[in-house]
């Protein structure tokens, strides 16, 4: 890492956390011109030439056998294809200012797509089979395994368009949606952002501006808050094209194939029914007076106010444990939180560590925020976090390697099946934050130990659930507004700060820079809709934790199972097991209880202390 912030008080260099991991990648290729990527590409060209003159226009005259034999076909080629994506795209991630990566992950997915092409009238000519002769070919294989991915592909046969048009809106992705979503991406990596510390101008990336937005001093979080708003509006024009431009080809899309909202064609993909979804937004929303409002009106007080300035939202608390934990330490709490619940998950986690399937490291350039990314089953996940010593830095580590172990244990369900939906996607992430934060509580050593940690956790879920929240009605209210004219930047930032006050309350205070915020947030360029999936995951891992708590017996045979389904069952069935059902608006003021529950820990604790708590 280039010398940028060694200075600052929350930026830590990377030679002073430990040994800060960078992923090899070369368990999927050896580099940009590996032979093995020039022989698999040049091989799986062909593949799928000879797969679109075998199948193309026969599959109603195959037997039960015979499909078996084409969708293994199918699921080979497709996983090659999704191996060769994923290695450009993680070549990509580590660092997007990098011309040449840039260039070889555009010229990946051209490939891919072109290839893809001759596959496309695979799962749309099944879709044509009637039920009836689709289910006589089946039930004629003994051998068949492949049915909830048939399942799956004939759920979007109402808005299944022609093979010709189907073939168009593939081939033109490259240069249509997944430009635009490379223009926000390397556009974010390139910004700088301008602070004063002891006198001197630093120069930052995205990263490390927003990670000053939880430095213990006040005056440098003001100064980040005010540096994000500056350069966010700055390149406001940018991204308020891009937003309107993804949101009308969002719009174009979705009246073609039928579908009646926004938010449909995420909830059919996530395999989850509207009225679920409304449950949860409905439920979280009614909270907001009893979780945000309520909390971060105690924080104002903490500070000496009746408001929290929004820069000091995420501020550490009076007296929090600043201590820089060092990687080495960030990886025996996680572990051992996971192998005090699971040996199995112990062990899967220590693969990631043993093996280089982390890029832990901050980087100029380098892609900001966390991911697990799943590649393909024949080969494993990988990591890339932004690690900085931190106790949310260590939650995130709990949160990516959960997702990476549960990609690990769905793997057994093959290429085509192992994939979760996003409102489930993040049930093994979050199971594992709470594992880790229980471990980081009992080894809490004073009473002001464990109310810091709690009000932490507070934080966490209120981000989680609240704010993923409030970013769902910010993308609700943009694309609706977007059926009729495009959209100024001035009308989306004002619908960005409608949301923004109704979910944080009125102890929060804004200011006209906050209006940008809205701007610099991936998921609504990446995955439109995304969102909700973190809030879904997170009630549901309430409810289930408090299962676990209740009822241990049996109870991690059963979790490793849910996780090992990967995408073979919905989420009725993985949850009945649990006795819970998502279904069920309970279930969602089960999980939302929870936060709550913590708040009333928290304001006994403030009460009983009197403003001790501020003193310690």
């Amino acid at each position: 890492m280039k010398k940028l912030l060694s200075s600052t008080s929350n930026n830590i260099s990377n030679n002073k956390l430990g040994d800060l991991p960078t992923w090899d990648l070369s368990d999927l290729y050896d580099g940009k011109h590996s032979e093995l990527l020039i022989m698999e590409r040049k091989e799986v060209y062909f593949r799928a030439k000879k797969f679109e003159k075998d199948y193309k226009g026969n599959l109603s005259a195959l037997s039960g056998d015979k499909l078996v034999d084409a969708i293994k076909e199918y699921e080979e080629i497709e996983e090659v294809l999704a191996k060769m994506m994923s290695f450009a795209s993680l070549l990509y991630a580590a660092d997007m200012t990098e011309t040449e990566s840039g260039q070889f992950y555009q010229n990946t997915q051209e490939k891919i797509t072109e290839i893809s092409t001759n596959l496309l009238f695979f799962t749309l000519e099944l879709n044509q089979l009637d039920n009836s002769h689709l289910t006589k070919i089946i039930t004629e294989s003994k051998s068949f395994k492949y049915e909830s991915w048939i399942r799956d592909i004939r759920a979007y046969k109402p808005h299944q368009l022609s093979d010709e048009v189907e073939r168009l809106i593939l081939e033109k992705q490259v240069v249509g949606r997944a430009s635009w979503v490379r223009l926000f991406d390397e556009t974010l990596a390139k910004m700088r952002f301008k602070v004063d510390h002891d006198g001197e101008e630093k120069e930052l990336t995205s990263t490390e501006i927003f990670d000053l937005l939880s430095d213990k001093e006040g005056a440098i979080r003001k100064g980040a808050a005010k540096s994000i708003g500056k350069v966010l509006s700055e390149n406001a024009s940018v991204f308020t094209l891009i937003t309107n431009t993804l949101a009308k080809d969002k719009e174009i899309e979705d009246r073609w194939r039928r579908f009646d909202k926004p938010v449909s064609s995420r909830n059919l993909s996530n395999f989850v029914e509207d009225e679920v979804v409304d449950a949860l937004i409905h439920a979280v929303k009614e909270m907001y007076p009893k979780l945000s409002h309520r909390y971060y009106k105690i924080k104002a007080g903490w500070f000496g106010s009746d408001v929290l300035q929004y820069w000091d939202r995420n501020a550490p608390l009076p007296n929090e444990d600043n201590r820089i934990i060092l990687w080495d330490e960030a990886v025996k709490i996680v572990l051992s939180a996971y192998e005090e619940f699971s040996e199995e998950m112990a062990d899967i986690g220590r693969k990631f560590f043993d093996n280089n399937w982390i890029d832990a490291q901050v980087r100029k350039g380098k892609s900001p925020g966390a991911f697990a990314h799943p590649t393909v089953p024949s080969v494993h996940p990988y990591l890339l976090l932004n690690y900085q010593g931190k106790i949310r830095d260590v939650m995130t580590l709990a949160h990516e390697l959960g997702h990476g172990v549960h990609q690990c244990l769905a793997s057994e369900q093959g290429h085509l099946m192992s994939d979760t939906p996003l409102t489930l996607a993040e049930t093994a992430s979050v199971f594992a934050e709470m594992l880790t934060f229980r471990k980081l509580l009992d080894d809490s050593i004073t009473q002001n130990q464990k109310t810091i940690m709690i009000a932490g956790k507070i934080e966490d879920m209120l981000n989680t659930v609240v704010r993923q929240v409030a970013f769902f009605e910010f993308e609700r209210n943009v694309h609706e507004k977007r059926l009729a004219n495009e959209l100024l930047t001035e009308e989306i930032c004002d619908i960005w700060m409608q949301v923004q006050r109704e979910s944080l309350g009125p102890s929060v205070k804004l200011y006209d820079e906050y209006a940008y915020y809205w701007s610099y947030i991936p998921h609504f360029i990446h995955s439109p809709f995304y969102v909700y999936a973190y809030a879904f995951g997170d009630c549901l891992v309430n409810s289930l934790f408090a299962e676990y708590q209740e009822n241990k017996y049996d109870f991690n045979t059963k979790y490793l199972d849910m996780l090992r389904a990967g995408g073979t069952l919905r989420h009725k069935e993985l949850l009945s097991p649990f006795d819970l059902d998502a279904s069920d608006p309970s279930f969602w003021n089960r999980g939302l209880s929870v936060i709550s529950d913590l708040l009333d820990e928290l304001g006994e604790v403030e009460t009983k202390s009197s403003g001790d708590f501020l003193k310690n």
